[in-house]
């Protein structure tokens, strides 16, 4: 009885891998490529806009007109919901290649993370990207091949951003008053995104939570505030942290973009 119940479990088993064996073998370049590199994941991509333009203009993370000039330019992306993370994902960094040997570079092309993707991608991930960097991930002279493809596979992973001679920068926003302050983040190093972020008054020692309000966007409610501020970031991704001391003077403007002397990556 005991041995029959082993013949049959051994049985069992070398189907099992005979299966598992087929089902690896025949998964495709995608598949391999991805499970040989725990930090490339797979994903979909499709672009936007004229094939060598810019991509879009503002967007869901509230950028604006940055992502008109470099280091925006060329290099955005949108991304679905999974990436988005509600706007908190804005800002992030990514590299992302495709796997086609006929037509893919192996060169990685590095996307900044500036709008939300429509795509209805029922919890996948998904970039829709700018005619440039998707025509970018070819090899040369087939980019308007590629691009002519539409949706593609590619596998991506998160990469640090780096703005080589920018410091942090906290835009005020149009409508802002002592009584509802509203601070954009620019040219963050490092992981790109925001997981908290936290303002404190002239002659005080308290930090104030600032909260989320959509894209890269924070606001603080109370009154009246009084400056200058110094503003403290918490990163998304890995939980650093960084305080600007002062970094908004004491007659702050709407509208006005204030340079700290730090980042994440120096």
């Amino acid at each position: 009885m005991d041995s029959s119940i082993c013949l049959v479990s051994c049985v069992v088993s070398v189907i099992l891998v005979f299966f598992a064996v087929v089902d690896i073998a025949s998964a495709g370049p995608l598949r391999r490529v991805v499970n040989s590199n725990p930090h490339w994941h797979s994903a979909s991509a499709t672009w936007y806009g004229s094939p060598n333009g810019d991509g879009s203009d503002g967007g869901a993370c509230g950028y604006g007109t940055m992502v008109d000039v470099k280091p925006f330019r060329a290099r955005v992306g949108a991304v679905s919901s999974a990436l988005f993370k509600k706007g908190e994902g804005c800002g992030a960094c990514y590299k992302v290649r495709c796997l086609d040997k006929t037509i893919c570079s192996k060169r990685a092309v590095t996307v900044i993370i500036t709008d939300e993707s429509p795509a209805l991608t029922k919890g996948l991930v998904h970039f829709d990207l700018s005619g440039s960097a998707f025509g970018r991930m070819a090899v040369s002279g087939r980019n308007t091949k590629l691009r002519n493809r539409g949706k593609i596979s590619i596998i991506y992973r998160k990469t640090p951003c780096k703005y080589p001679g920018q410091n942090i920068a906290f835009h005020v926003n149009a409508g802002s008053t002592p009584y509802w302050l509203s601070l954009l983040v620019e040219f963050e190093d490092g992981d790109g995104d925001i997981g908290s972020m936290q303002i404190r008054e002239a002659k005080s020692n308290r930090w104030l939570t600032m909260s989320h309000l959509w894209g890269a966007n924070w606001c603080i409610i109370g009154g009246p505030l009084q400056g200058p501020f110094s503003v403290k970031l918490t990163t998304l991704t890995k939980k650093r942290t960084l305080s600007a001391r002062d970094v908004i003077p004491s007659k702050w403007t709407p509208k006005a973009t204030y340079t700290s002397k730090l980042n994440f990556l120096k």
